[in-house]
C-alpha cells in the first residue's frame, strides 16, 4: 500500500530502531533520562531558547503553551485553520478556559496588520488577548510557509501589544529546508515553539515544547497535571535525536514527490482548485459527481490509500515511507481514473 494519508504513518527506520534499543534510560518524571535530557538540551540549543520539554504529541505541546501562556478569559489570536483550533478537540477552551480569535489569512497564513487590527480594547465584556499562534507549515492550508518577514512583522505588533507569541511548528523543519532560515533565527522570533518528531521527521512517537527556563519549569508541571510524565522514555527520545541528526535535509525529496503528485493533478479533468505546493502537503478539489468516498475506493482498490479533507476535498501527504517508484505508480493510477 502506498499511504499518503498523513506523514505520521512513518514506521522507524532500523538504524532509529538501534538508536532506539540502545539508549540509556531512566526515570524522566524525576529528570533521570538521559536521553531525554540531552534531546532536550538539542531541540532548546537547536532554537536558541533555554530550556525544552518531552512530551507524547504535538497537541500535548500546544495545550501546554495555550495553558502557561494564559489564564481564563483570555483570548488566543489564530487563523482559522489552525490545529489548535481545527484538531485539538477545542482544548483551549477546556484545559485553559480561554476564548479564541479567529482571522482568516491566505492559506492560513496571518499578516502583522490581520494580528493587530484583531487586539481587543480592555473592556470587562471582552476577553483579554494575551496570545498569538501561528502554524508552520499550516496542514489545512497546504503545508503552507509563513515567509521570515511576515513573522518579523508579526513579532514586533506583539512586542508593541503585550502579546506572546507561540509557535504551533509540527512541520517547522518542513518550513526551514525550503526558506533556508535557522532554526535559531526562527526561536528568536518566539516565547516558545513546539515541534513535532513523528510527521516528516519520522519518530514514531513525541513532541517538543522550547522556550525559557521559567516557561519550561511551568510547562513541566502542566505536562504532569495531563498525564503527560513517562518513564523510561528515552526509548522515545532516542528515536527523536536520530531523527533531528539524520531525518531534516531528507525533506526536500518529500517536498518534491509533492510537486510530482500536484503537477499530474493539474493535467485531469475531474480535479478543480489544488492548493499551493510548498512543502509535503497536497490538497485538491474534485469536480462532481466525482466524490472523495468513490474516489477514495478507486484508490484503495489500486493499491493508494489517502484521506478525505472536505466535502470535495482530498489530501495526500508525502513523506520518508514513499519513495519516487511509488510516486510515479500513483500518477499512473491516478491518470487511469475515470
Amino acid at each position: 500500500m502506498i499511504n499518503l494519508v498523513s506523514d505520521t504513518v512513518t514506521k522507524p527506520t532500523a538504524p532509529m530502531l538501534s538508536a532506539m534499543m540502545n539508549a540509556a534510560v531512566g526515570d524522566d518524571v524525576f529528570r533521570q533520562d538521559p536521553t531525554v535530557n540531552t534531546l532536550e538540551e538539542k531541540a532548546a540549543a537547536l532554537f536558541g531558547h533555554e530550556a525544552a520539554l518531552f512530551c507524547p504529541s504535538g497537541t500535548m505541546t500546544n495545550q501546554i503553551a495555550l495553558k502557561v501562556h494564559t489564564r481564563p478569559l483570555d483570548e488566543v489570536i489564530c487563523d482559522e485553520m489552525s490545529h489548535i483550533y481545527q484538531y485539538e478537540v477545542g482544548g483551549y477552551a477546556f484545559h485553559s478556559g480561554i476564548a479564541v480569535n479567529l482571522l482568516r489569512g491566505e492559506n492560513g497564513i496571518l499578516t502583522a496588520d490581520l494580528v493587530d487590527q484583531a487586539v481587543k480594547p480592555l473592556y470587562d465584556w471582552l476577553p483579554k488577548s494575551t496570545l498569538v499562534v501561528l502554524e508552520n507549515t499550516c496542514n489545512k492550508g497546504g503545508g503552507s510557509i509563513y515567509p521570515i518577514e511576515n513573522i518579523r512583522r508579526i513579532n514586533d505588533v506583539c512586542r508593541k501589544r503585550g502579546l506572546r507569541l507561540h509557535l504551533d511548528g509540527a512541520r517547522i523543519f518542513n518550513a526551514l529546508v525550503e526558506t533556508g532560515d535557522t532554526p535559531q533565527e526562527i526561536g528568536s522570533l518566539f516565547d516558545s515553539i513546539s515541534i513535532c518528531l513523528s510527521k516528516g521527521l519520522g519518530a514514531p512517537v513525541g513532541s517538543l515544547l522550547t522556550g525559557s527556563r521559567d516557561f519550561i519549569a511551568e510547562a513541566r508541571r502542566v505536562r504532569k497535571v495531563m498525564g503527560g510524565g513517562m518513564r523510561q522514555a528515552g526509548y522515545l527520545a532516542a528515536a527523536g535525536i536520530y531523527a533531528l541528526d539524520h531525518h531534516v535535509d531528507r525533506l526536500k525529496e518529500d517536498h518534491a514527490h509533492a510537486r510530482i503528485l500536484a503537477q499530474a493533478l493539474a493535467e485531469l479533468n475531474y480535479v478543480g482548485h489544488i492548493r499551493p505546493v510548498q512543502t509535503n502537503i497536497v490538497i485538491f478539489d474534485l469536480h462532481p459527481p466525482c466524490t472523495p468516498a468513490v474516489f477514495l475506493d478507486y484508490l484503495n482498490r489500486n493499491g493508494v490509500a489517502a484521506s478525505a479533507f472536505g466535502p470535495q476535498t482530498i489530501r495526500f501527504v508525502t513523506h520518508l515511507d514513499v519513495n519516487r517508484d511509488m510516486i510515479d505508480k500513483t500518477v499512473q493510477i491516478l491518470r487511469n481514473y475515470h
